[in-house]
């Protein structure tokens, strides 16, 4: 068994991020929930300067070790809506599924727009609507109306609503870019049940039953991971937005 992470779930979405953001060798990056660092990483190697910030101190300390020989790259465990960055500092503001979370996106899109400098660009990643992610269907219709309320990834899912959020935060040129792209669960239905089991959602579901209702949860997802696998691994659909924006 092969097992799989967030970098390799996410690794043809990394390809659009980083021809979208073009980084160039005397840009300084700031990174918007940079996990554990590879979207930052990727940026440091062509930027000046690369910065990753993340609400995870765990995730930060292990970006940090990841990043071990990299001396134009740094981390920040902090909450980006909030954190004091250098004003007009930075070239690009990047973001791969990272800018969904905020308790108050307003604060946070006004903050980053101060920490980009006249002409600084928005490029981000978020999740088109649920219903255009089968990876999303997929898990609730296996777990079902039982499965626990967590984090919506799909706050930033409505491009109306997004381009009023970001010009109130002073952006401009806002644009939209359809992105069909598949996520990777892993090598085989063993790698992706593992990587699946370790999602807050289905973790704490499985908690709340009892062995035997858990262990059915288990086999259906484990039927549903199977009926998703390929010769090249366990593949699903899904939609996302390629968003960009500028500070005038």
């Amino acid at each position: 068994m092969t097992a799989c992470d967030y970098d390799a779930e996410l690794r043809r979405h990394d390809a659009v991020l980083r021809a979208a953001c073009g980084v160039a060798p005397d840009e300084q990056v700031l990174d918007i929930g940079c996990g554990t660092g590879h979207t930052t990483r990727e940026a440091a190697r062509t930027a000046r300067a690369a910065l990753g910030v993340d609400i995870s101190a765990r995730a930060v300390e292990r970006a940090r070790e990841l990043a071990a020989g990299l001396d134009n790259v740094t981390f920040v465990a902090a909450d980006a809506q909030v954190h004091p960055f250098p004003p007009a500092r930075f070239d690009l503001a990047m973001s791969r599924f990272g800018t969904m979370f905020f308790a108050d996106p307003a604060a946070a899109f006004a903050n980053i727009h101060r920490a980009l400098r006249p002409g600084g660009r928005l490029v981000m990643l978020v999740w088109q609507a649920h219903d255009r992610n089968e990876w999303d269907v997929a898990l609730h219709d296996v777990l079902g109306g039982t499965a626990a309320e967590g984090p919506d990834p799909f706050t930033l899912a409505d491009p109306t609503a997004v381009r009023r959020l970001l010009a109130g935060a002073g952006f401009t040129d806002v644009g939209f870019t359809d992105v069909d792209e598949p996520v990777y669960y892993g090598a085989d239905v063993a790698a992706a049940l593992a990587w699946v089991r370790g999602f807050t959602c289905t973790s704490e579901l499985l908690n709340r039953l009892d062995p035997a209702a858990a262990a059915r949860a288990v086999d259906r997802l484990r039927a549903m991971l199977s009926a998703h696998l390929t010769d090249d691994g366990v593949w699903f659909d899904s939609r996302a937005w390629l968003v960009t924006a500028r500070r005038h």
